[in-house]
């Protein structure tokens, strides 16, 4: 009965075109938003920042880009580890060889070259789609687990692959502790949440969404289907850049090229499919899902041992959380296969329909 919109009239176009277009889903995102900067930081800890919060914001902010170039643009992509692998070390080099860089700029230009990266992979995507792209984007995995590597230049002359990075400052302000490195990954978050949203409402997210339902028929009406793919590659990889790099410099502070492995390309595409295709809400509960759930079975699981008098080993949680991941993606590709972010819309139509039959 609270979430009805009754009486929310739209007398301009601008007021037609909001993002939220209920008064109650404006005022609860701005509930949250103001709840992630101000509530948070008040109740949590500086290990629930390290394991959950930080991860979870740069997950997030992958997942959004995966979800742009796969869900909104159904362009199939294995290789966005590798994007978010070229956006930290592009990031890196830009930080330690050049004198004076931002971290501001340098984490941007981790962003642009994971978009000329994007667009190179992105080009079979013109003549090959479904099993056969997605095959074409592993090969930008394996290349740049290689590069990364054995190319020494990339990593400041270490030979082994590993950089690291200290000091990091923003306008001045330091970003060194978990509170702080937390407030700055939601700044970025919330701004890139909020232009994706906006993209794909625009005039080349409908141009993306065509391409996706029916790309004969939207080459027919005008839409250029090399322009449409090439641009969802080049977005979504600058976005997965911009979090790879602060996977690097933020969550990790050091790193080598297995931290961007084959196996995070699946967990970002395995993000988008249990939270919702083609939803920038799903990217949200598919990266929250895939940080608590290991959090939960390594918490649960030795309980539940425990009471049957059963000792569970950590690599029997280990192997339960790939059989868990793997059911739900079964799951969900057969029930729902719009994710997480279906069922929350169904939740809320039920809502607004309530008390009266449905």
């Amino acid at each position: 009965m609270f979430y009805r919109e009754n009486g929310q009239f739209k007398t301009t176009y601008a007021a037609d075109q909001q993002i939220f277009a209920i008064a109650q889903d404006r005022w609860a995102i701005l509930a949250l938003i103001a709840f992630a900067f101000i509530g948070v930081p008040m109740l949590a800890d500086e290990y629930l920042f390290r394991a959950i919060f930080i991860p979870f914001l740069i997950l997030a902010l992958a997942a959004v880009g995966v979800n742009i170039l796969v869900g909104y643009c159904g362009q199939i992509s294995l290789g966005s580890g590798a994007f978010m692998a070229v956006g930290a070390y592009a990031a890196y080099n830009t930080w330690v060889r050049i004198e004076g860089m931002p971290l501001l700029v340098a984490l941007l230009s981790g962003g642009f070259f994971a978009t000329l990266v994007g667009i190179f992979f992105g080009i079979p995507s013109l003549r090959v789609k479904g099993l056969y792209l997605a095959v074409a984007t592993l090969a930008a995995q394996f290349f740049c687990d290689w590069a990364f590597l054995r190319i020494s230049w990339f990593t400041h002359g270490n030979p082994s692959g590993s950089v690291s990075v200290s000091n990091l400052q923003v306008f001045g302000l330091p970003v060194e502790s978990p509170l702080q490195k937390y407030l700055f990954c939601l700044a970025l978050l919330v701004l890139f949440a909020l232009l994706a949203k906006n993209l794909v409402r625009s005039a080349i997210g409908r141009e993306w969404m065509a391409i996706r339902d029916m790309d004969v028929a939207a080459a027919v009406i005008g839409i250029r289907p090399m322009y449409a793919k090439l641009s969802a590659f080049a977005v979504s990889s600058f976005i997965i850049g911009v979090a790879g790099a602060l996977w690097g410099f933020v969550h990790l502070g050091a790193w080598e090229p297995a931290a961007f492995s084959v196996d995070r390309s699946f967990q970002l595409l395995f993000m988008v499919i249990i939270g919702g295709l083609g939803s920038i809400m799903g990217s949200f509960f598919g990266a929250a899902f895939i940080v608590v759930l290991p959090i939960v079975l390594n918490q649960l699981l030795p309980a539940l041992g425990s009471l049957v008098g059963v000792e569970i080993s950590t690599a029997a949680i280990s192997h339960t959380e790939f059989m868990v991941f793997g059911a739900l993606i079964v799951w969900f590709l057969i029930v729902e296969p719009h994710g997480l972010a279906k069922l929350w819309s169904i939740g809320k139509q039920k809502l607004r329909l309530w008390p009266f039959p449905h």
